[in-house]
């Protein structure tokens, strides 16, 4: 299953942070959310689920019946960029445009994976082109604190 979510970029101790406030037994979204909230600087709930979801895409927690909870293996960058790639919608498409040797601005990167985003997710927000330059920037700085991309003056290329 590949997530949607792509929340602001962060390091990877904030990343660790996050993770930290999940506990290792089941918990519901409401009290994950606020465990987030607590442990880190998100200071709204929206914010919070949106990296509670980006940390599960990345194995960094798990979801059962009974709610969410921390996973016990501790991944290192290279795993965390694999689940990232993997598991991340649309960073896959992003780091394919990205891996031609050529540096690129958000924008750009933006048209060469465009194409990528189906049909009910163009018309699910009234102005979807916004929605999804914000997505891919996000994806973009993810990519970053991943080392699967560099930013440089002129934007961005593959690592």
């Amino acid at each position: 299953m590949r997530y949607k979510v792509a929340p602001p970029p962060r390091s990877l101790d904030f990343l660790e942070r996050a993770r930290g406030a999940i506990p290792l037994v089941p918990g519901d979204e409401a009290d994950c959310c606020r465990a987030i909230q607590r442990e880190t600087d998100v200071g709204d709930r929206e914010t919070a689920q949106a990296y509670l979801v980006f940390l599960r895409a990345l194995g960094l927690v798990a979801e059962s019946d009974r709610g969410y909870y921390r996973t016990r293996t501790e991944p290192a960058r290279p795993e965390l960029a694999a689940a990232f790639r993997e598991n991340v919608f649309a960073a896959a498409e992003l780091l394919d445009a990205l891996d031609d040797g050529e540096t690129r601005t958000g924008a750009a990167v933006f048209e060469r994976v465009r194409d990528a985003f189906p049909r009910w997710e163009r018309e699910r927000h009234a102005d979807w082109e916004r929605v999804w330059r914000a997505r891919v920037d996000n994806l973009l700085g993810w990519a970053v604190v991943f080392g699967l991309a560099a930013r440089t003056d002129d934007g961005y290329e593959a690592r």
